[in-house]
């Protein structure tokens, strides 16, 4: 909607209301900042997103840690922008959910371009009505818990999607993980509502003091319990605004670029992840095109890390994050 006419690096294009039968993932772009609560931005994200790397856009990127070429061992197409407004917030979003389900019932994984964090209601919607109702779980990177209830009279904002899922009944409040979290908000009746509920959410005190892998090893093992898919939701303001200045809401003190990119290959590779969405990515706010380069990478290394699960359980092989790629013998 916004910008050239591009795919993500140079992937082939398709429509996501024809989605071709060897698609293993449709990118979706879904242009839309018409929840946000605060700075405005975020529907140039996909563009941002789709282009933001020097190298050419030809369709592939190698992998040196993980030893595949997501772009070309999985069949990846962009179906585009979804046509999102800003006034009109109920119609955009019922619009991207259809999208979304559409895509995930042709079989193909869903990767979700944003847009701010309201766009993850329709998207781990859509991806539920076709794993199952309640039969997928939420991973989801944020500065943010996204609880709230009513903000500006509304039901619907970047604030709240999350309360949204888990009263619709889409996504389990006790299946539904949240790491980073950290700063001023929500207050105790929101918190309370999420405990009454089971969510379990792990600040970035507990991610510094236990350590963000032993964490993440916690948190999947409860994300596949009585589960079938994973839905991974990824808020750049995860990342200290240090490293990712590009976003709407920054909170100082959040997990590191490197952080961020380890945890979500790691997402990818050991859970049976069913959806995806990078969202909160402003580039009116960014600095030297870095939020929107981090976007990119987070998509590249999730499609990597799912390329290589694929491939390691037809192979029976086991990726070793300690293997030298190149050990000078």
């Amino acid at each position: 909607m916004y910008g050239p006419d591009i795919t993500f690096l140079g992937v082939d294009r398709c429509s996501w209301d024809a989605v071709p039968d060897d698609a293993d993932v449709v990118i979706l772009g879904a242009p839309f900042d018409g929840g946000t609560s605060h700075r405005p931005g975020t529907r140039f994200g996909p563009q941002a997103m789709r282009q933001a790397c020097y190298l050419a856009h030809d369709g592939s990127r190698p992998s040196l840690a993980l030893r595949v070429d997501a772009l070309r061992d999985l069949r990846v197409y962009d179906a585009g922008d979804v046509e999102m407004f800003g006034g009109d917030i109920e119609r955009s979003l019922r619009d991207l959910e259809t999208a979304v389900t559409t895509v995930a019932a042709a079989g193909a994984i869903p990767v979700v371009l944003g847009g701010d964090h309201s766009i993850a209601w329709p998207d781990a919607t859509g991806v539920a009505r076709h794993v199952g109702w309640g039969r997928v779980s939420m991973v989801h990177f944020d500065a943010h818990a996204d609880t709230g209830e009513i903000e500006f009279g509304s039901l619907y904002g970047h604030g709240q999607p999350m309360r949204r899922l888990i009263e619709s009944g889409a996504v389990r409040g006790d299946r539904f993980l949240q790491i980073g979290l950290r700063g001023y908000w929500p207050g105790p009746d929101v918190l309370s509502w999420m405990a009454s509920h089971r969510m379990r959410s792990y600040e970035m005190t507990e991610v510094v003091a236990r350590g963000l892998d032993e964490c993440l090893s916690e948190a999947f093992t409860i994300a596949v319990d009585s589960c079938d898919g994973v839905f991974l939701s990824v808020d750049v303001d995860v990342v200290d605004p240090g490293m990712a200045p590009g976003t709407g809401t920054p909170e100082p003190g959040g997990l590191t670029t490197r952080q961020l990119l380890d945890a979500v290959r790691r997402c990818c590779y050991e859970l049976p992840v069913a959806g995806v969405d990078v969202v909160e990515v402003a580039p009116p706010y960014d600095v030297s095109d870095v939020t929107a380069y981090l976007g990119n990478r987070v998509v590249l290394e999730a499609l990597s890390a799912i390329a290589r699960r694929r491939r390691d359980a037809v192979s029976g092989e086991t990726w070793d994050p300690r293997q030298p790629l190149l050990d000078g013998r």
